[in-house]
């Protein structure tokens, strides 16, 4: 993990009328790392990946990526500069294979025209197969080398998660965000995404940005985590450092 900040939010306040979701969050992902963001239900937690991704545009505050402030750009182009994301509802073409919905996601790296694509010839025939290679790597990784051609809404969750991973995955980012992607599955499925989780951070060297409600799991494969309770930021450190704090005991963790 590097000392370098690879993604820095500043001052972030998100309001909706008198609801404030989010009150002068101010938190940095560093290159390499898996960043842990915890808290409560309704702490703010999503709407922070809602903000760094453009779909909300809070009332004041900086997300800085690649001298960017995200804040100021289409929410459209933000993926386009590498920064893919999964949901707590899985969001899939339920009606197409898990390889049509990887193949899919691939549509923001297509680089050929209109009629290159029509007649299937030339830059367009290459890219496809360039396409192709990508995706089926990312399937390698995941392990779903079985399930390639099954239609995704006949899939149990577990597995529609692993495909909705996938979906992010062969985007190349160089941050993730993965909002509860271990939610509703069993202890094994867990065991299974935590390892890809850390697979894609150290053979991808992708940042990660994790919301998860398992505290076993956040523990194990974190290296920082942030707390918000409220919309506030109220604490930062080591796993270890925030299993002591008692600010966060209090509003979260509870006494074992």
């Amino acid at each position: 993990m590097s000392e370098e900040i690879h993604l820095k939010i500043e001052g972030l306040t998100l309001a909706f009328g008198n609801l404030l979701a989010l009150h002068n969050v101010t938190l940095e992902l560093k290159k390499g790392e898996i960043l842990g963001v915890i808290g409560p239900n309704g702490a703010g937690k999503t709407c922070l990946l809602n903000c760094i991704n453009g779909f909300y545009k809070p009332q004041s505050g900086r997300i800085l990526y690649k001298d960017k402030d995200l804040l100021k750009i289409p929410a459209h182009t933000i993926s386009q500069l590498g920064i893919s994301r999964t949901f707590q509802n899985v969001e899939l073409y339920t009606g197409l294979s898990s390889l049509d919905n990887l193949l899919a996601a691939r549509h923001i790296l297509i680089r050929y025209g209109l009629l290159s694509a029509i007649f299937h010839f030339g830059k367009s025939s290459r890219e496809e197969a360039k396409h192709r290679r990508k995706v089926e790597d990312i399937i390698k990784l995941l392990e779903i080398e079985d399930i390639r051609h099954h239609i995704v809404g006949s899939l149990p969750y577990g597995l529609r998660k692993r495909v909705e991973l996938g979906r992010a995955l062969v985007q190349e980012p160089e941050i993730l965000l993965l909002d509860e992607p271990m939610a509703g599955m069993n202890v094994e499925e867990k065991e299974d995404m935590a390892r890809f989780i850390i697979d894609i951070n150290e053979l991808k060297g992708t940042s990660v940005m994790l919301i998860e409600h398992d505290m076993g799991v956040v523990m194990d494969i974190t290296n920082r985590i942030s707390v918000l309770d409220f919309g506030n930021k109220i604490a930062e450190g080591t796993p270890q450092e925030i299993k002591e704090n008692q600010a966060v005991i209090n509003a979260y963790l509870g006494k074992a």
